[in-house]
């Protein structure tokens, strides 16, 4: 995995969550060998993070077609796991669910596209559900509509898949494949959730100092009444 010590977040990227639903929780899936089994808990890390920093938010929920699926409407797989739902609408900053029946969230309601482009946001954040699916897709076609996009990969997971050979790969395997994928191939950087959480640090001291110089003064004030010495 490549190691970006020198990762800029900007202070309106996109932290874009795909399909943190319920079924995929389900223990028939577990049963079938995940990968990242601490996704949850970094998704959690970021969430908490773009909210309380007013960033940017995108939900994205996929609702399946098909008859016998744990996604489809009405079934409680397609829900949010709860410490997704209890996070809706609790930002600081803008936030969106985005309901789609294919695996880019770039194709679905309301339009992702024109709803960062509106608000002028050129860089996003993917996490979610599947590595290999919905995840690795949605930066894809995020990559080729010009935006600059970053996957935290132990900030997604996925399942042991079988090939068209009849060769089984566990669920490591496939995010290593997905991590190549995005990176040789320029659609995305491929980095470590703590690198994103560094870097929103970093991005927002920048951000404090900045409105501290336009403001006329040396340092900008700190919460409470203090100042930077």
């Amino acid at each position: 995995m490549q190691t970006l010590t020198a990762l800029r977040t900007a202070g309106n990227a996109a932290l874009v969550v795909v399909d943190v639903q319920k079924g995929f929780d389900d223990p028939v899936n577990d049963s079938r060998g995940r990968s990242n089994p601490d996704a949850e808990r970094n998704i959690k890390d970021l969430l908490d993070r773009w909210q309380a920093t007013g960033r940017p938010v995108v939900f994205a929920r996929h609702t399946s077609l098909a008859r016998d699926s744990f996604l489809r409407a009405g079934q409680v797989g397609n829900d949010f796991q709860d410490f997704v739902q209890e996070r809706l609408g609790r930002g600081a900053g803008p936030e969106l669910v985005v309901d789609k029946t294919v695996n880019s969230a770039f194709i679905g309601t309301p339009d992702l596209r024109d709803w960062l482009e509106r608000a002028g946001v050129r860089q996003v954040v993917v996490v979610g559900i599947q590595t290999n699916g919905c995840v690795e897709t949605t930066a894809r076609m995020g990559g080729n509509l010009g935006f600059d996009v970053v996957v935290p990969l132990d900030a997604t997971y996925t399942f042991a898949e079988t090939g068209p050979d009849g060769e089984r790969l566990s669920a490591e395997e496939i995010t290593r494949a997905t991590a190549v994928n995005l990176h040789a191939l320029g659609f995305a950087r491929v980095v470590r959730t703590a690198d994103v959480l560094t870097s929103t640090d970093t991005a927002q001291a920048d951000a404090t100092q900045a409105e501290g110089r336009h403001a006329g003064r040396p340092d900008a004030a700190v919460p409470g009444g203090g100042s930077r010495g």
